[in-house]
């Protein structure tokens, strides 16, 4: 049986040259210029150099034309955007895009030079086709910190179902082994202790040290991974100067092998170029863009010339009617950019100027604990913009400052209050506790619950639970993992 029924449905509509400013608003300084010379080598209509007003002549020529349109045809926003162009930023906590969880979540993450990097060790070895095809499946579920992440079985099924390929699981372990042997040491492990292993068994020059540091690591990771050190030096027979031999050892080792080679080559490859520069000078703080790489664009006077003439033409011939469709879309194209750069720029400064306003007090100090708690719907309410348009200002932007160079998202962070009923930054209570713990007794290093009291006492509103959020935040380990003998 069919039901038929009425529905209403609310459809936000943009138009091409809306559509146009939403995707340069993300595009970082670093990207712009490649964005623009991409337009210039597309569109003829769009030339280099000063704007000498000539685009305004398209519009007496489209007056001339009878079968002109006026009205642009506009289009949903899904015809143009998918997920990935539109980052969403968490109001009220971490102001992170969902890109960057996805990111996370991507099993091949090693760069391709990474990848590389060990593919040419691969090359080195005599080996048959066969072990070559495996290692380099190995080599591609490599991740960028060098581990592999994948079972064997798992690979071995892989293999078998999506390339027809029948490996034993010894196959590919005796691969794995040759592997295990490249640079940087460490690489291709399936476990901490694995990876810290095979560095230690390369380790050079040889000493007790290292050796009782490869026993512990062999047969007491557990315990060393919990810090457990009387029971590792009662099991041992160890004298407190051996474990702490040992352990310092253990502490040259690198635990993500991978991030090494990664960095190396994404230094380069991963430039960070300031969307914005803050000046201090005597009159204050200046804020301009950063436009050093950027041409000056304008619409091309031979386009708008070609125009004028077809529109005076009125033959109706066929092939006349395509050019003139042709030139004047060429031509409304190179306006739209033109205007979207334009508004782009527009957009970003508005943006930046609200963040300097909000923030004066730091920027004018660059202390962290001057820094006031702030939120995406903070700026959009100050700039009259929309949230999301805020949050695409803020992804991948940096701003050059005085006291160094930060991203966008920096400045953003959700608030607490104080005894006083005074509201502070989280970023203001994270320093209190980096200092806390950096200055803390490593033999009985302070617990969260004493981080908390510590914070009470200083007038910090802030629950323990909070106190073990912010402190894996960043990056800081428990208590019993910092304890050192």
């Amino acid at each position: 049986m069919l039901n038929q029924k009425l529905q209403q449905k609310l459809l936000q509509k943009l138009s091409p040259q809306q559509i146009q400013m939403i995707k340069l608003l993300e595009v970082p300084a670093i990207l712009l210029e490649q964005r623009i010379k991409k337009e210039l080598e597309e569109n003829p209509a769009l030339e280099e150099g000063p704007d000498d007003d000539v685009a305004d002549n398209t519009d007496d020529a489209d007056d001339a034309d009878d079968q002109a349109d006026n009205d642009h045809e506009e289009f949903t926003l899904d015809d143009y955007l998918d997920d990935d162009d539109i980052p969403e930023y968490r109001l009220q906590v971490n102001n992170y895009s969902k890109d960057d969880e996805k990111r996370s979540e991507i099993p091949f993450s090693a760069g391709s030079s990474f990848r590389e990097h060990l593919v040419s060790q691969l090359g080195l070895r005599t080996l048959s086709e066969r072990q070559r095809v495996l290692g380099e499946y190995i080599i591609g579920n490599i991740d960028e910190d060098g581990y592999l992440r994948r079972e064997i079985p798992s690979i071995t099924d892989d293999l078998a179902f999506l390339h027809n390929m029948e490996v034993t699981e010894k196959e590919l372990e005796e691969v794995l082994s040759i592997i295990h042997d490249f640079d940087p040491a460490g690489v291709g492990a399936r476990s901490l202790q694995e990876c810290l292993l095979l560095q230690i068994a390369r380790r050079e020059p040889r000493n007790s040290s290292a050796d009782t540091a490869q026993e512990i690591l062999a047969s007491y990771f557990e315990e060393f991974s919990k810090r457990h050190y009387d029971k590792i030096t009662q099991r041992m027979g160890l004298t407190d100067d051996d474990l702490k031999g040992a352990i310092d050892e253990i502490l040259k080792l690198n635990p993500k092998p991978g991030g090494t080679v990664a960095d190396a080559y994404n230094a380069s490859a991963q430039q960070i170029m300031p969307d914005f520069i803050l000046e201090q000078t005597d009159n204050g703080l200046d804020l301009h863009l950063n436009n050093r790489n950027l041409p000056d664009l304008k619409v091309s006077r031979t386009y708008s010339g070609l125009l004028e003439s077809y529109s005076r033409d009125k033959s109706g011939n066929r092939d006349l009617k395509e050019a003139v469709t042709f030139v004047r879309q060429k031509l409304e194209a190179a306006k739209w950019f033109i205007d979207a750069i334009r508004q782009r720029q527009n957009t970003l400064l508005l943006t930046m100027n609200a963040i300097l306003e909000y923030q004066k007090e730091y920027f004018t100090e660059g202390d962290e604990t001057k820094m006031r708690p702030m939120i995406l719907k903070d700026i959009a309410a100050m700039t009259g913009l929309d949230i999301s348009t805020v949050s695409r200002v803020a992804n991948s932007k940096y701003i050059q400052t005085h006291f160094g160079m930060f991203p966008l998202k920096f400045f953003f962070s959700e608030g607490l209050q104080t005894d006083s009923g005074e509201e502070v930054s989280t970023r203001e209570i994270k320093k209190i506790l980096e200092e806390c713990i950096g200055g803390e007794n490593k033999r009985k290093p302070l617990t969260d619950e004493r981080l908390t009291e510590i914070l009470q006492e200083k007038g910090y509103q802030i629950a323990r639970r909070t106190v073990a959020k912010y402190r894996e935040q960043l990056n800081i380990p428990v208590a019993r993992l910092r304890k050192e003998i």
